[in-house]
């Protein structure tokens, strides 16, 4: 699921779990954006210059954060590869993509290259994409929803013997616009005798990137290779006013700089045995100023070492992996006594805990397979949920963080039969995970300016649910696809269900194989939310038909894609249980999408 508040700050949602929970990578560093801390702050990746995105979950995820429970997106470029894999190259490398669309005036287009010559290589890329506001049945748009984003990457790779340095940089700029938000958005523009009231709320983000990233060969007999990875990042983002006149004013500045190391040995394999382990560290720099300043100054500090170890042999494989992470907050102005007001209870925190993972699988057939995953987490409390305090009109709340809150400890493990044969393939999941203090933001009941009133509290609460996936070949080039997902969580004090988790789901598909031509038509289905939490008001269910489309015409060292996608075909009236506005915003009405790749070998 995504939670958002409007397509421009979209975010995933894994098993319930959202925010801090959900870690976001690209090519194995943190984004530095902060689309943790708010439901209307996003993230500014081009997916244009995407290769692949991976979902992280079990022991190896501790390799990248300590909440191993909601799970590690990781977006991998087309040059992360240089790193993983280095070889080199001669000649030129490339691609280009473009992207069209209706009921939301989709356009865009991304191309990029490598160029290698000797131990030499240098790449770059670039590209834009924006929407307008989208259209929903009826005929009507949600209006402030468009989104524009443009941005691109350069650097030098080298490679040596045992070597290989990579050193780039990016740049990602975008603006998008927060439906609703200046409903609930009190200030106004005096002028000469007049006043205007704000007619719209928008984001206008950036970022900038440094990286470096080094890989020693054989460094000693029982390691493989070793890679080191340094980023720098800056984000900002202004939270912009736009009044009657087109006036625009900076109602808000975030800035969030970060440098990140981390250095990983990889072993070599000794009989069934492998493993990895390392260091990683943090240094993060966060402020806000402007009317909503709802947090002082905050200085965070981490540090951590990790280990990812598995024994494979022919018929089972077993895996640990632990994580031991320190983080420290620090209030630059705590000591001088100038935290304003109501923030001055707020005080510095150190954490210190232990995550840990295990894994065991099976085969219990040809082509079948039994897992599975133990988890312990240790999670420090995000510096929203400490220091937050005011009026947050992107999660439509006053928010009141708690400094007093302890690191977020939780149990749980999932099990998952699997079978992949010839013409059928299946997965069944079954997870449940307990949290004896989860951090949770507690609806008081109370209004402060039209806002509820929200306070971070610890419940105990606990996730259940499961995923089923079933494949089946129909014929030897048509495959039926069926896949069905639920999730029930409750703090238990009260058996009181938790905000926004999404409803019982269901997809049924067809994948159509013609040579270069696929076609896979699909009915995605959702039952009715009717277990909400206290004031959250239920989501009706809903049937959505889609329609995609590829088609490829190889030639000798290029390639071209042509792609299309034909949703919500019946232009049904249907709405995200798991987004902010759902009650005043429903998803996407008909439309379709167009795009084209060409790829240079």
């Amino acid at each position: 699921a995504k939670r958002s508040f409007g397509p421009g700050s979209a975010r995933p949602i894994i098993r319930g779990f959202d925010g801090d929970r959900v870690l976001i990578m690209q090519d194995n560093i943190r984004t530095g954006t902060l689309s943790s801390q708010s439901g209307d702050h996003g993230e500014l990746l081009n997916l244009g210059e995407l290769d692949r995105v991976e979902i992280i979950k079990g022991p190896a995820s501790l390799l990248y954060g300590s909440s191993a429970m909601g799970g590690t997106i990781n977006a991998i470029s087309n040059h992360h590869d240089f790193s993983q894999h280095a070889h080199r190259h001669k000649g030129l490398r490339g691609f280009l993509r473009g992207l069209g669309g209706s009921a939301n005036a989709l356009g865009g287009s991304t191309a990029g290259f490598d160029y290698g010559v000797g131990n030499w290589m240098i790449f770059g890329s670039g590209g834009g994409l924006r929407t307008h506001d989208y259209n929903i049945p009826g005929g009507n748009t949600v209006l402030n929803s468009r989104s524009q984003n443009s941005g691109g990457r350069v650097g030098v790779v080298y490679y040596g013997d045992r070597t290989f340095l990579s050193l780039g940089g990016d740049y990602d700029t975008g603006e998008y616009g927060i439906p609703f938000a200046a409903d609930f958005h009190h200030h106004e523009e005096e002028g000469e005798g007049n006043e205007e009231e704000v007619e719209r709320i928008s984001i206008d983000a950036r970022r900038w990137s440094t990286h470096i990233n080094w890989r020693l060969q054989d460094p000693t007999p029982p390691i493989e290779y070793f890679v080191l990875k340094l980023n720098h990042s800056h984000w900002l983002h202004d939270e912009v006013e736009v009044f009657e006149s087109s006036d625009r004013r900076v109602g808000t500045k975030f800035g969030n700089k970060q440098f990140i190391y981390r250095g990983q040995f990889e072993q070599k394999k000794r009989g069934p045995l492998s493993g990895r382990f390392g260091f990683w560290g943090i240094t993060r720099d966060y402020n806000v100023t402007g009317e909503e300043a709802f947090s002082p100054p905050v200085d965070q500090d981490g540090f951590a070492v990790f280990a990812l170890e598995e024994l494979d042999y022919e018929r089972f494989r077993f895996q640990i992996g632990g994580r031991l992470e320190w983080n420290r907050y620090s209030l630059p102005f705590a000591e001088s006594g100038t935290i304003p007001g109501q923030l001055a209870p707020a005080r510095s925190r150190r954490f210190k805990g232990l995550s840990a993972s295990t894994g065991f699988r099976t085969k219990l057939w040809s082509g079948g397979a039994f897992l599975i995953n133990y988890y312990h987490t240790n999670r420090a409390p995000a510096l929203d949920e400490l220091y937050y305090f005011g009026p947050h009109t992107g999660n439509l709340a006053f928010e009141i963080g708690n400094p007093q809150l302890d690191a977020e400890r939780g149990n749980g493990f999932d099990i998952s039969l699997r079978h992949d044969l010839n013409r059928a393939r299946m997965t069944v999941n079954y997870y449940f995970y307990d949290f004896s203090n989860f951090i949770f933001p507690f609806a008081t009941g109370a209004e402060i300016d039209g806002l509820q009133e929200i306070e971070f509290t610890q419940l105990h609460t606990r996730f259940t649910g499961g995923e089923v996936t079933f494949d089946v070949g129909l014929y030897s080039n048509l495959w039926l696809n069926l896949a069905t997902d639920y999730v029930n969580a409750k703090e238990k004090a009260n058996n009181t269900m938790l905000p926004r988790i999404p409803p019982l789901r269901g997809k049924v598909g067809l994948d159509f194989h013609a040579k270069n031509l696929s076609i896979r038509p699909e009915l995605v289905v959702a039952n009715q939310q009717h277990l909400t939490f206290t004031n959250e008001t239920r989501t009706p269910g809903y049937a959505v038909c889609n329609l995609k489309a590829t088609y490829s015409i190889p030639r000798p060292r290029l390639a071209h894609q042509f792609s299309g996608t034909f949703f919500n075909i019946g232009n049904r009236l249907y709405r995200n249980h798991s987004s902010f506005i759902k009650d005043l915003a429903p998803e996407i009405g008909r439309g379709v999408r167009f795009g084209y790749t060409l790829r240079l070998f």
